[in-house]
């Protein structure tokens, strides 16, 4: 009997040292560099949040991270390119409403799920929607706009980001609270839509601060509502869509970060604080801000409960609208 317990007590120190080391390995992440998806090309808002979010962590953790714009399939590419990878931390996603909600109620066959295949970090930040319009419109507020567009109905075109892109899913929101029937034009991209919008070849459109706060500025286009419960500090003067009646007009592009699912607890835990806490940083949160993004940094339940009712309410204005992009 003796025997026995003294090779338990001398096996003790062995298990403990199993079971410790997965333990010390999360403690200790990132231990080496990291490769940050972005699906969208370099420049734009989603990359602009990466490159300031990822600086000031690796300042922190003392690792590489790595941004790698994997652009197309509305965001399809970047988000299969991270189902892929392995579930240890050290491959991550930026992932906006596009990749998380809306993608699988536009596509009928979709080469990934997210709810199955990616786990929620944070919620990085929100780029709330903003209905301009260009200087050739005589719409002297939204309720004027509405009402002018009420008047002649399908007489009226807008722009977008793109068939999908939170900017056209906004108006059709809007389209549906306001009973408007309003023409879609697709652009690739907000700036393009901008400058046509500036040129009179659309007159209106919905866009976030980030893109068009340059022409906003400028007073090239004439920014009428937000579509965001509070006003904007960026925009004071201007109203949200609830101040006018419209209390269900709210959209934003919410961009998060995610990891492929089966990423052990204690790593999406670890990461989500040291992201949170870079956003925390009074510099970065300031640059974002001004750059027109609502930093956020939430935990990875609170991200999962948000994109659960994104889910819920986009759905159901995506099918009554009759929008696919297949």
């Amino acid at each position: 009997m003796k025997k026995f317990v003294r090779a338990c007590l001398l096996a003790l120190p062995v298990l403990l040292g199993l079971q410790a080391a997965p333990t010390l390995a999360q403690a200790n992440y990132p231990n080496k560099p990291v490769r940050w998806i972005v699906p969208y090309p370099a420049g734009g808002g989603s990359d602009f949040l990466a490159r300031t979010i990822s600086q000031a962590w690796a300042t922190s953790s003392g690792q590489t991270v790595v941004i790698d714009n994997k652009p197309g399939g509305n965001t399809a590419i970047g988000a299969v390119e991270t189902v892929r990878s392995a579930p240890d931390g050290y491959t991550i996603l930026s992932a906006d409403n596009g990749t998380m909600v809306f993608n699988p109620a536009l596509y009928s066959k979709l080469s990934y799920d997210p709810v199955k295949d990616l786990a929620p970090v944070t919620l990085m930040g929100r780029f709330p929607m903003i209905l301009v319009v260009g200087p050739g419109s005589d719409a002297k507020d939204a309720k004027d706009f509405i009402a002018k567009a009420k008047a002649r109905p399908g007489s009226i075109n807008y722009g977008s980001a793109g068939a999908g892109s939170p900017h056209h899913l906004a108006m059709e929101m809007l389209k549906v609270e306001a009973k408007l029937h309003l023409v879609h034009i697709p652009y690739r991209g907000a700036a393009p839509a901008l400058a046509d919008l500036v040129g009179g070849q659309i007159p209106a459109m919905m866009v976030d601060m980030a893109a068009g706060a340059g022409f906003i500025k400028a007073g090239k286009v004439r920014p009428l509502a937000v579509a965001n419960p509070t006003r904007l500090p960026q925009l004071p003067d201007v109203p949200t869509f609830a101040e006018i009646g419209l209390k269900n007009v709210e959209a934003a592009a919410l961009v998060g970060l995610v990891a492929p699912a089966g990423t052990p607890v204690e790593v999406v835990n670890s990461l989500q604080k040291q992201i949170a806490a870079a956003i925390a940083q009074p510099a970065v949160k300031q640059r974002l801000i001004d750059f027109g993004v609502e930093p956020v940094g939430n935990t990875p339940r609170e991200y999962t409960e948000l994109l659960r009712k994104e889910t819920v309410r986009w759905h159901r204005i995506i099918k009554d609208q009759g929008i696919s992009l297949d």
